[in-house]
């Protein structure tokens, strides 16, 4: 197995699939990347079973084969190398002879028969989507997944693909994120599927701005096709809690607010707080929210924003990171909050098919 492939395209190979592979392996292999050289480029391959990605580069093979690689120590080598060509000569019994420039070494690998079988896309159900639009949506809901795994399926995003639209779903039981795109395909192909979130960060983390992407599903697997990429994930199983029952669409009392503005105050009033008195008084009166916090700890803090309401005063009260975490991911100048009351959960929209649900904390 030989081949040449410049440094900066292997680096930017290697940097995509290492994060895949975990700090402890259970199977030495699966601390390796599998390389495969084929004509006239390189197959990465990483896994750590509920995880595969896989990517290509452009490289000048001579003598094609496969062989498995320590992906970490590789990586961090590759980084350090000059700019330039850098060569492979693998023998028989798996030791890699890297070169580039002066620098010379061997790295012992392991067998490619070792290496587990990646999925197949073979009889799935597959979706079109843009990947820039598909990453805007993991972005717009990944925050509002629960962090303990009492109940597993909501540590995941659900993708239901039904009535010609794909929504992603998150919640924890405390707040809910929402954001629904067109796709096109036919009503038979219908299905729910539950997105873990540590491969939804690693999706946000390698898609591009705009490109075509095709999702599949098969058995309990996603996968995920875009350029040079093959990204594979085991589903969370589990029923998905209906969020439509918790879902509204308009409550009696709309405010309008500019997002930066109400960011910035958040996060003022946020570095008052403790974890013991995390939450913050909000009330809206003849156009002005005032927002306050009290905690024995620190003491206490208010600040004001402009905002767009002349009803009658609501006061609420919320947890502020759970009120900023929407703020953050969002693009648009302007949002609405929506009220009915005190006790009532609150809704914060958009000018996107976006809509956020939080409720409100009784102390």
């Amino acid at each position: 197995m030989k081949f040449k492939v410049p440094k900066s395209k292997l680096f930017e190979a290697l940097s995509l699939v290492q994060n895949i592979v975990g700090s402890r392996s259970a199977l030495p292999v699966l601390s390796n990347v599998l390389i495969s050289a084929e004509e006239g480029s390189l197959v990465l391959t990483t896994t750590d079973i509920d995880i595969t990605m896989r990517c290509r580069c452009e490289a000048d093979v001579a003598t094609p084969g496969k062989v498995t690689l320590p992906v970490k120590k590789l990586a961090s080598i590759v980084r350090e190398l000059d700019e330039g060509i850098v060569s492979f000569d693998v023998e028989g019994n798996e030791i890699a002879h890297m070169r580039c420039s002066s620098y010379k070494s061997k790295i012992n690998g392991l067998p490619a028969r070792e290496f587990p079988p990646a999925p197949t896309t073979e009889g799935g159900i597959a979706y079109q989507i843009d990947q820039g639009k598909f990453r805007d949506m993991l972005r717009k809901t990944h925050y509002a997944t629960a962090m303990d795994d009492t109940r597993a399926v909501l540590t995941g995003i659900l993708m239901s693909f039904a009535d010609g639209k794909l929504t992603c779903v998150a919640t924890d039981g405390r707040r809910l994120a929402l954001y629904e795109h067109e796709v096109d395909f036919p009503a038979e192909n219908a299905r729910d599927v539950v997105l873990p979130l540590r491969a939804a960060t690693e999706l946000m983390r390698s898609l591009s701005d705009s490109g075509p992407m095709t999702i599949t599903i098969k058995d309990k697997q996603l996968i995920f096709e875009f350029g040079e990429i093959f990204f594979a994930c085991k589903v969370l199983s589990g029923v998905y809690p209906n969020y439509k029952q918790v879902v509204f669409d308009r409550c009696n009392n709309v405010i309008s607010v500019n997002r930066e503005e109400l960011l910035a105050v958040l996060r003022r009033i946020n570095a008052s707080t403790t974890n013991a008195t995390n939450a913050m008084r909000l009330t809206f009166e003849n156009n002005i929210l005032t927002i306050a916090v009290s905690s024995p700890e620190i003491g206490e803090a208010t600040d004001t924003v402009a905002i767009k309401y002349a009803g009658e005063p609501i006061t609420v009260i919320f947890n502020p990171e759970f009120m900023m975490d929407p703020l953050k991911n969002l693009s648009s100048d302007e949002i609405q909050i929506e009220l009915n009351n005190s006790a009532s959960p609150g809704l914060i929209k958009s000018d996107i098919p976006f809509l956020y649900v939080i409720m409100p904390l009784r102390v």
